[in-house]
């Protein structure tokens, strides 16, 4: 069993897709008007018998008209009307093609839904007259119009108003009956009193505030004899239009910032064809932040914002309350402009956990300013795992930070706001501590050795004599003197010994011999060092020798 499923799941699934494309194509075939055929996205009618009498139709069964690209219709004698409705559900229609066929008459509204039509060929029908205002609304790239009895009048000079603007250098063999039944080209016509109608607009200084009023005036001029309206896109303001014959008036209250930008136009139109008259519409207004978060790790940290205001904003960054200035390491970023819009960041490169903290961001011009804080964090704190510190340092270094500045604008400009020196103020905190604490390790390493010393020579059972090499040298009684002196080749201040105190609490000297040296209340037999002294050992005299020491020859 699996094995049968395994071999015949994929047949089965490709015959029931089979069977659902030909359900699909027997409902759009029943769906399908007599003498034409239908596929999913195209609608074509050229068999001339038994022919049909209206503009096809789907049924409401079938497959969805929005989905129809392309209508062609051929040799269809008996079709000579398209009315207002017949078109409406084809909204994705892009192509329509009638030729050869009896088309007489196109509703006014016929095209009103078809937003997408591009190209329309009515080539070889009996149009005897067609209005622009079937087509005013579309953006046509082709019109073709060849082979049909027009009657040179007014009505069909916009077509030839259209042939001489079109950017296309290919015209069209367009031909119209006058009076007398004669075929005239229609480049040649002419029509008195059938032209182009002017609009002029008087508009005043349209640099508002946020808030005010203004009311723009137009005229218009034309025979025949234009109709005015205004065009004023997606206007967000409250507006309200007065028109008469020749003048109308437009007023827009409560103006919005939102509507800064914006075009407004006066257009005049008429049989013949249209004008307009247009200003833009700029808003001043106070600068709003209507966007900052935390900051973000990409190529560099950036915290990220949106201004909007106009006249463009100054931007100025704090730091825990601190005025930052800008440099290589930090710098406010503008990537995107949109008229009154800014969305940028403020990018900061390696920062470290000295950077955590609370940054806020004041965006000023000649009408308000809005300010808004966040808090950033970047690097835990060092011997902190959590790397949470609730206490953000007062100080963070020098190049960090930016000052006020249009938007836009990343060069330094500390000149206008002085910066703080509190990163100065630590490094020299800093360095001070460094050199306390060398100072005082020296200091105590010099201490722990000279008791070290004094201590090993007060216990050695040697005597002095082991630190000859210190340049101990030898201490001799004299007469007259105390019970012992030290005793120098020359000049007794040589010896290191010579200020080792004389005084009557010493021992008595003959407990250690005429030559010895009072450490303290010990006598020790010293000798002098030859070395140190520049004595040679033929220059010592033999009754300097300690007591039972050896005498040489």
């Amino acid at each position: 069993m699996p094995s049968w499923t395994r071999w015949h799941e994929p047949s089965m699934a490709r015959l029931w897709g089979f069977c659902w494309l030909v359900v699909g194509l027997w409902r759009a075939a029943l769906a399908c008007p007599t003498s034409c055929k239908c596929s999913a996205s195209r609608i074509w009618c050229s068999d001339p018998l038994p022919g049909i009498v209206a503009f096809p139709r789907l049924e409401p069964n079938s497959a969805d008209p929005e989905n129809i690209t392309e209508i062609y219709i051929a040799n269809q004698k008996r079709l000579e009307i398209i009315n207002e409705d017949d078109v409406d559900a084809y909204v994705g229609l892009k192509n329509l093609t009638i030729v050869d066929s009896g088309l007489k008459f196109v509703a006014h509204k016929a095209f009103l839904k078809n937003d997408n039509l591009q190209h329309i060929n009515f080539t070889r029908n009996k149009l005897t007259s067609l209005s622009r205002r079937h087509f005013r609304h579309l953006d046509l790239s082709e019109l073709v119009l060849v082979g049909n009895p027009f009657t040179c009048s007014c009505d069909i000079m916009w077509i030839k108003t259209l042939q001489e603007t079109k950017s296309n250098p290919e015209t069209q063999d367009l031909y119209c009956l006058n009076e007398s039944s004669k075929n005239i080209p229609l480049a040649n016509l002419q029509i008195s009193n059938c032209g182009l109608p002017s609009a002029n607009l008087a508009a005043p200084n349209l640099t508002v505030e946020e808030g005010k009023s203004v009311t723009l005036s137009c005229s218009i001029a034309g025979d025949p004899a234009p109709n005015l309206y205004w065009d004023v896109g997606n206007l967000v303001s409250k507006h309200l239009t007065e028109t008469s014959h020749t003048q109308g008036s437009l007023r827009i209250t409560n103006i919005s910032s939102d509507d800064s930008g914006k075009q407004i136009s006066c257009v005049a139109e008429n049989i013949v064809g249209e004008d307009q008259d247009s200003v833009n519409l700029t808003v001043h207004f106070a600068p709003t932040i209507t966007f900052l978060e935390s900051p973000t790790s990409d190529h560099h940290w950036c915290i990220p914002f949106t201004v909007k205001g106009n006249p463009k904003p100054a931007l100025q960054w704090f730091y825990n309350g601190a005025i930052l200035n800008e440099s290589k390491y930090i710098c406010t970023k503008i990537h995107v402009t949109n008229h009154t819009e800014y969305h940028g960041c403020l990018q900061l490169d390696n920062p470290t956990h000295m950077n955590n903290g609370d940054y806020t961001l004041i965006a000023k011009n000649e009408y308000g300013k809005d300010e808004k804080q966040i808090s950033a964090h970047f690097m835990g704190w060092p011997g902190i795992d959590d790397g949470a510190n609730p206490n953000y340092p007062d100080v963070i270094y020098e190049d960090y930070g930016t000052v006020a500045t249009d938007i836009g604008d990343n060069s330094n400009r500390s000149s206008e706001t002085p910066p703080t020196d509190v990163a100065d103020k630590a490094g020299r905190e800093h360095l001070s501590v460094y050199a306390v604490v060398v100072i005082a390790s020296v200091v105590g390493f010099c201490l722990l050795v000279m008791l070290f010393l004094l201590k090993l020579a007060r216990h050695s059972k040697f005597g002095m004599k082991d630190f000859s090499w210190f340049g101990f040298g030898k201490v001799k009684s004299r007469q007259g003197v105390g019970p012992a002196s030290v005793i120098s080749n020359d000049d007794d201040s040589a010896s290191p010994l010579h200020h080792i105190s004389n005084g009557s609490n010493t021992p008595s000297s003959s407990e250690g011999g005429p030559d010895a040296v009072i450490i303290g209340m010990t006598k020790i037999p010293v000798i002098e060092n030859p070395q140190y002294f520049g004595i040679t050992n033929s220059q010592l005299k033999p009754d300097t020798w300690p007591r039972g020491s050896p005498k040489t020859a």
